[in-house]
């Protein structure tokens, strides 16, 4: 029988080994590529999305906070119920009072109905009479009805040719809690267009809003999915029409589907102040370039020096990883957990308590006035004051206790083992370090009061009702003078 030459043999072994290490090498390539885009895309359907439609939700929220305190202003102010509740003699007074409040906020518009008359009045006088048959004024009498203080809501302005806009509706109470009428200013559409532009931007989405008839009431100014503009329903665009036989049930959650050759995920969020849905919406392939791109590199390489590309690639891939969790969970400001991290050991946190049992203090805290600081100031001395304040917190709390910034310029703590009464001189020691310690920026002395919200862990809470009695605790705290602290001690038992 004859012998295989050696030079056969070890060109049988290196082809040997070149297929194995080769196939290995594209198999794992092949996983990895799968495997990673599978994360990327639990990642965007689950953790992206829903954090952008948040945000968004959250600035859109905030963009409005202005002119809800300008109408929250205007409901208690004293020449407007004096003037109603003595007869409303002198209508060229309320029409001089709203044009005063347009020209100083640079509200788009301002109005007063008057719950005696039912006069309507805006800055150019007396627009018409409130009637309840007609369609356009049933407005009026769902906030005269409604429980809460204001609301916010979408109408054609009739004082400006029926221009779609933002009104901001707050009651009016004489001084005996009567109701008198309702009064508030309004927004353009246009400027929320802007708005949206300005997120979709930042956060490379797209972002428009549909109604609970599936309709799109708004987007950017270059539409909304496909070029889609303001009107044109869901089901007439392709595979959104399933999505639109589900309304109008509230539909909150993440969805996929297709349209010419390309795969969709979208995150929907009902917004219940303007009985919309908030659509964020990115497209798959953008989000997969990447990886496609790391796969063709690594197989190439590979034909190069196998083993060292798959040992860089392990480690590059297990740095990569750790900086995402670490991103993932931290403020990249502070260097505080963000939500999602606080989430994760506040509810850890709320097992040992309450499995052990022992106490366990929630603390709410907001930078008092923190956007004016901002306008005087720019937003890098904001900043500056962020991270000294998170200092400064860290300096009065054990290594055991939980901080997290809440977002912008609000803070939550848990204080581990900790009682209402010494978590209450916890608060009162940041409050006074707040108030004392002076911030330096760009050699300018900068002050700060802080509100604090506070309340115990009861027997049957979860962490959304803990954090929502802090929250409202904090609310009155701000309402009633800031620079304090407030405790709520059970659900309807204020300190």
């Amino acid at each position: 029988m004859p012998l295989r030459s050696p030079l056969n043999s070890q060109r049988s072994l290196i082809l040997t080994l070149v297929v194995l290490l080769g196939s290995g090498f594209l198999a794992t390539s092949l996983l990895s590529y799968y495997a990673s885009r599978a994360s990327i895309r639990d990642s965007i359907v689950n953790t992206e999305l829903p954090l952008t439609s948040d945000t968004v939700y959250s600035e859109i929220q905030k963009d409005l906070v202005r002119p809800i305190l300008i109408s929250s202003m205007m409901a208690r102010d004293t020449f407007m119920r004096d003037w109603v509740v003595a007869g409303e003699h002198d209508p060229e007074q309320m029409t001089r009072y709203l044009n005063e409040v347009m020209s100083h906020y640079s509200a788009y518009t301002a109005f007063f109905v008057s719950n005696t008359s039912l006069k309507y009045y805006q800055a150019k006088g007396v627009l018409k009479k409130i009637d309840a048959n007609e369609p356009r004024d049933i407005w009026y009498y769902r906030v005269r009805d409604m429980a809460a203080p204001y609301e916010i809501n979408v109408d054609p302005d009739m004082a400006n040719k029926d221009n779609l806009t933002f009104f901001i509706n707050y009651k009016v109470f004489d001084y005996k809690d009567n109701f008198i009428g309702a009064t508030g200013v309004g927004l353009t559409v246009d400027a929320v267009i802007k708005l949206i532009d300005r997120y979709q931007q930042r956060y490379q989405r797209s972002v428009y809003f549909v109604d609970a008839f599936g309709r799109i009431v708004l987007t950017g100014a270059q539409g909304g999915p496909l070029g889609a503009v303001i009107g044109q329903s869901l089901k007439d665009m392709p595979g959104l029409k399933d999505l639109h036989d589900k309304l109008p049930r509230p539909q909150t959650g993440s969805f996929e589907y297709q349209t010419q050759g390309q795969n969709h995920f979208l995150n929907v969020r009902f917004i219940p102040e303007l009985n919309w849905y908030l659509f964020v919406d990115k497209q798959e392939d953008g989000a997969l370039t990447d990886i496609r791109q790391s796969l063709y590199l690594n197989l190439f390489i590979c034909l190069v020096v196998t083993l060292v590309v798959m040992f860089l690639l392990h480690r590059a891939i297990g740095r990569y990883q750790r900086k995402i969790e670490a991103q993932a969970t931290l403020d990249s400001l502070t260097g505080l957990p963000n939500r999602r991290g606080f989430d994760l050991m506040a509810l850890k946190a709320m097992q040992e308590a309450q499995r052990e049992p022992k106490p366990l203090a929630a603390l709410l805290i907001d930078i008092d006035h923190f956007k004016r600081l901002n306008d005087d100031h720019g937003h890098l001395a904001g900043d500056e004051v962020l991270v000294g304040f998170a200092q400064d917190l860290q300096s009065c709390l054990r290594q055991s206790d939980i901080i997290c910034r809440w977002g912008g310029e609000e803070f939550i703590i848990l204080l581990k083992d900790t009682n209402s009464a010494s978590a209450q001189q916890v608060a009162e020691k940041i409050r006074l370090l707040a108030e004392q310690h002076s911030y330096t920026f760009s050699a300018t002395s900068l002050q700060i009061t802080v509100s604090v919200g506070l309340t115990e862990l009861q027997p049957d809470d979860t962490l959304h009702s803990l954090i929502a009695r802090a929250d409202h605790a904090l609310y009155r705290a701000k309402h009633t003078g800031r620079n304090r602290v407030c405790m709520e001690r059970a659900r309807s038992q204020f300190e």
